[in-house]
């Protein structure tokens, strides 16, 4: 929600203070996300305003809504430490803030004082088909490092300075890494519990500031053991497991996808083919090529954030074994997954100064046929 408080309040520094006007956009553009794309649950991260929030989905026909923390307000007005909620057009019918195994945080080596960096919310929610269902939102520890130094000390000769920002930047990233890969860590284990006590569905939703890919949070996507019974392993083990909404949504695109063979393409319908990934052999008269095979590649995974010239994924969602379609048991297959990034990649300042600084990840889900 990118600092989602509504005014006259203020975030982090007295003078953040949205105007009306600024406001008032800045809850229209949330409202048109709404309409265009009506999802069904969402999952929020920075919200001040919860009441605020809370009004405003519910003028668009989410009647269930939840948190599980407050942020903190120093000097009456400045707000800091947003926290994550929830809205759903279907009944919320449990609310929790998952608590974590604080033993089990001591045996890895994390002091008593231990928490999530922002609580995390579990909302069990009743979804057509499928029934009560444990949705998760979680915005985990930023990669901002732990460790603050005065970027400007005149005490200190500029080399110096320099040195203690970059033993800063050094040591206070991997405390925020060691902090963000905990809090996976133990939420998932967490996770793992409540699915063996209910036998709930799972989802997984939010803010990792992190990409799954990389070994601080690989495990959420735990899906082999190590000396474990093969057997036991197969037959138990993908009951446990979460998987990447857009692996499923590729993989069930790749396994629907027609492959043509023994046919003249046209000029027409090779562009068709391009605008859906296709490779095709290359020819100067492509109308006339015979024997042609298409496989469809799998398409290329937009980001939801940029910082520069980089980009990355960060926002994810992720589904238990009901969710994947090549599970014989499931009931669900990803049928569509879409980030919107028009105010990311193409913004309008009249329309988009004022909306967020990620894209946001929408998964559609049908049921098998």
């Amino acid at each position: 929600m990118f600092n989602y408080l509504e005014p006259p309040n203020a975030y982090y520094e007295f003078e953040k203070i949205y105007t009306a006007q600024q406001w008032a956009k800045k809850q229209r553009w949330i409202v048109d996300y709404l309409t265009e794309h009506a999802p069904d649950v969402i999952g929020f991260q920075e919200v001040f305003s919860i009441n605020s929030l809370k009004e405003l989905v519910g003028g668009q026909g989410y009647n269930y809504f939840a948190v599980v923390d407050t942020p903190e307000v120093i000097d009456d007005f400045i707000y800091k430490r947003p926290v994550v909620a929830i809205a759903s057009k279907y009944p919320i019918v449990e609310v929790a803030a998952v608590e974590h195994d604080s033993e089990l945080a001591s045996t890895l080596g994390l002091n008593s004082e231990f928490t999530f960096s922002r609580k995390v919310l579990r909302a069990t929610v009743t979804l057509p088909h499928i029934g009560n269902t444990d949705c998760y939102v979680v915005h985990f520890k930023s990669k901002r490092p732990m460790i603050n130094v005065d970027e400007h000390n005149k005490e200190l000769a500029p080399e110096q300075n320099i040195i203690e920002i970059l033993k800063a930047n050094v040591a206070g990233g991997w405390g925020s890494t060691i902090q963000r890969g905990s809090e996976a860590t133990l939420l998932m284990i967490q996770m793992i519990t409540r699915r063996e006590a209910t036998q709930q569905p799972m989802l997984l939703m939010g803010d990792f500031n992190n990409e799954l890919a990389d070994g601080v949070l690989s495990h959420l996507l735990t899906s082999t053991l190590r000396f474990a019974p093969a057997f036991d392993a197969k037959t138990y083990l993908a009951k446990y497991c979460l998987n990447d909404s857009w692996d499923l949504f590729v993989k069930s695109q790749l396994s629907n996808d027609e492959v043509f063979s023994d046919e003249a393409i046209t000029n027409d319908e090779q562009s068709d083919c391009d605008s859906n990934n296709s490779e095709i052999v290359d020819s100067a008269d492509k109308s006339q090529v015979k024997n042609i095979n298409i496989t469809k590649t799998a398409p290329l995974r937009p980001p939801t954030h940029y910082y520069g010239a980089s980009s990355s994924v960060l926002d994810y969602i992720l589904l238990s074994c009901e969710f994947d379609a090549s599970y014989d048991d499931s009931f669900f297959e990803v049928s569509a997954y879409n980030t919107y990034d028009r105010h990311l990649i193409n913004p309008e300042y009249d329309r988009d100064d004022l909306t967020t600084d990620h894209g946001v990840v929408l998964v559609t889900l049908k049921l098998r046929s």
